[in-house]
């Protein structure tokens, strides 16, 4: 009972939310001279009522979910980890290099995988040990670590996996390696299925097995948690090896599974912020695996209807990504408060621990 109070007071914050940050972009666009209705209607008849239109949302939500994964994991451990964004990169490339190997179809699309996966694995693992040893800040070396794969992805793309005859881009996957097209004519690809089977999988870890409720105490109280036998320096290295595979395995989604490129381009275009986006999409569907794939489609429906408020309701793309930007900081910012909430708690007690 008590568990679906909360689920129905967290469900009522977001509609309330989502309310509030639809009035105050259409207050916006109305002050500056454009019809929030007719910005609406297009918006949302472009991305949910139109086939292509809900195929490309849920075409950009399928990194989402995977990179909203792995913030949500961290939170709910009580971390703050953000460098989806670099272990994306580097599972993207990993995924890409596989295709210098010919093997059967299938089982090239699982060995890209698996090499997005270790790459994503490889790359959270410094920040993870530095964090269970050191007590270095995960903010900070995930940061750091985002812009070094950032120009390493660069290099790699320019110098390593470049194809020969078109220097602005990677080789082009094989087509042994590549998600198979969903809907002909539509960007969306079996990769959602793989994005919706590692939410499901998260979801059961976090809330079915001893090792996910070790997990979330560590998030809740981690002083209660030691203190029953949790280990800190396990729980940081789990949730952050995890993280690194849902991380890799976003990226891979953008280099095998969103025709008809099947490559990564200099400048990494399709790949760029979307570990960032994630948190965003995290937030918004308040770090539950289940929630994120709601928030995840909503937030991919507003980048799929961004092109078709330009052209109908003649609004520039400036002035999109405010409307975007509002909406999304209205529905992220009752979980946003949580975790600062949840954060200093854990700053009292330690202060509270260090003064006894």
């Amino acid at each position: 009972m008590r568990r679906l109070y909360a689920s129905l007071r967290s469900v009522a914050e977001s509609l309330l939310a989502a309310v509030v940050g639809f009035v105050v972009a259409g207050i916006i666009l109305k002050a500056w001279g454009y019809s929030p209705i007719s910005a609406y209607i297009s918006l949302f008849k472009a991305s949910f009522t139109d086939l292509y239109g809900f195929s490309g949302a849920l075409a950009n939500a399928t990194p989402l979910i995977l990179t909203a994964l792995t913030f949500a994991m961290a939170t709910r451990a009580g971390l703050f980890n953000i460098g989806a964004e670099g272990q994306m990169y580097l599972g993207a490339l990993a995924a890409v290099a596989a295709s210098l190997f010919k093997l059967p179809a299938g089982l090239h699309l699982i060995v890209a995988l698996v090499f997005a996966a270790l790459a994503g694995v490889l790359w959270a693992l410094i920040p993870a040990v530095l964090r269970a040893t050191r007590g270095v800040s995960e903010v900070i070396s995930t940061i750091m670590f985002n812009w070094i794969s950032r120009y390493l992805a660069f290099w790699l793309v320019a110098n390593v996996l470049v194809d020969p005859y078109r220097a602005e881009k990677t080789i082009t996957v094989l087509p042994t390696s590549r998600f198979p097209t969903l809907i002909r004519g539509t960007d969306l690809s079996y990769a959602l299925f793989l994005a919706l089977a590692a939410a499901a999988v998260i979801y059961f870890l976090l809330w079915h097995t001893v090792t996910g409720y070790e997990m979330r105490a560590a998030g809740e109280n981690p002083f209660a948690a030691r203190y029953g036998g949790v280990k800190s320096g396990k729980v940081i290295i789990l949730v952050f090896l995890l993280g690194g595979i849902t991380a890799g395995l976003a990226g891979a989604t953008q280099s095998l599974g969103r025709p008809p490129t099947y490559a990564v381009y200099s400048g990494l275009p399709q790949i760029l912020n979307l570990g960032f986006d994630g948190i965003g999409v995290a937030m918004i569907g308040r770090n539950h695996p289940l929630g994120i794939i709601f928030a995840a489609i909503f937030y991919g429906g507003l980048q799929s209807g961004a092109r078709v408020m330009q052209l109908f309701a003649k609004i520039p793309l400036e002035m999109v990504r405010v409307v975007q930007g509002v909406i999304v900081l209205a529905l992220a910012l009752p979980e946003l408060l949580r975790i600062f909430r949840l954060f200093r708690r854990r700053k009292l007690l330690e202060a509270k621990r260090e003064g006894e």
